[in-house]
């Protein structure tokens, strides 16, 4: 999720564990520390253009490492702000701590895929119920923390949570009328799915994105779960396939490996791009749901050398013709 988010659920835990004259200070504490875990961007390399693909959302992110980055806020934070406000040491740590453990459980609600259970496991859990940005989810729980920090109480916190967990349950809810109205559309289509994802859209969890494999080809579609179900429909595009797609490719190269940990990331929802040969797109994520449009992609070159990576490549679509049109389909009767 955005920092914003990230932080204000991150205050809301500790702000509605404790009352009275540290209400605010555990609030700080847990926005501060409720989004520390995305502090791992900054694992970089400037040689190896996917190295933070692996690392963002990796051992920061894992449930097991919750006590530690909430140790590690603690440490920083009580010095700057909780001995400062008259906190003990032990308070900070909890406030810290309670702040830090929503952030990998947040992110496991978004699209994108969290390492919740490394390092026993490497699987990107992605529990598909909400956008990476919905301020219908946010403002709401910013609101409770303010009001909570302002009137020295625990309750509008916990009716922020209260709305947190309800807005969660109600996209999982969409999700699952959103993949059933994937699967009877792939039926029309006389196809059997392999698998089948849907992901809401840009802000909101109206619109959602389908994406099915069958038959060695992705099809993408959008569609309006809810009280108005609609289908917008979209289209298809073939399943990278190396041999055909990139016959040049030695398999002993970098860029040979780093097709494969772009596989890893994507969770193997590969293509060729449609426009440049020389691309391969991640398809689950664009900027209208019923299209394949990357927001990014891996640029490969038959003329590298066998230690040169590939060049990663991000595809942000500021169009406001698209956005129009998402407005379109959240709309239309």
């Amino acid at each position: 999720m955005d920092p914003l988010t990230q932080g204000v659920l991150g205050a809301s835990l500790p702000q509605a564990s404790v009352s009275g004259r540290y209400a605010a200070s555990a609030g700080l504490l847990g926005f501060l520390s409720g989004m520390a875990a995305d502090l791992d961007v900054l694992i970089r390399s400037s040689t190896d253009p996917l190295l933070f693909l692996e690392y963002h959302r990796q051992f920061t992110h894992s449930l097991l490492f919750v006590p530690f980055g909430g140790l590690i806020c603690a440490v920083v934070l009580h010095f700057i702000i909780g001995r400062r406000r008259g906190l003990s040491f032990r308070q900070t740590w909890l406030f810290c701590t309670l702040g830090y453990a929503t952030h990998a459980l947040l992110d496991a609600c978004t699209t994108y895929g969290t390492m919740l259970f490394w390092p026993f496991s490497d699987a990107r859990i992605a529990w598909n119920t909400i956008s990476i940005i919905d301020p219908l989810f946010t403002i709401p729980i910013l609101i409770g923390v303010l009001l909570s920090a302002r009137r020295l109480t625990p309750l509008f916190a916990r009716l922020a949570l209260v709305w947190a967990l309800g807005y969660m349950a109600l996209g999982l809810w969409q999700r699952n009328e959103a993949m059933s109205m994937g699967y009877a559309l792939a039926s029309q289509r006389g196809h059997t799915p392999t698998r089948l994802e849907a992901k809401p859209s840009f802000a909101n969890i109206l619109v959602w994105k389908v994406v099915y494999e069958t038959d060695g080809h992705f099809y993408v579609d959008a569609v309006r779960a809810g009280l108005a179900p609609r289908v917008f429909y979209g289209t298809s595009v073939e399943k990278l396939d190396i041999q055909r797609d990139l016959p040049w490719l030695s398999q002993d190269s970098q860029q040979a490996r780093d097709v494969e940990r772009f596989r890893w990331f994507s969770n193997d929802y590969l293509a060729r791009s449609p426009e440049f040969n020389d691309r391969v797109i991640d398809i689950r994520y664009s900027m209208l749901p019923n299209e394949v449009a990357p927001l990014w992609s891996i640029q490969l070159d038959p003329q590298a050398k066998d230690n040169e990576h590939v060049i990663y490549r991000t595809h942000r679509d500021s169009d406001t013709g698209k956005t129009a049109q998402l407005w379109k389909m959240l709309s239309a009767p």
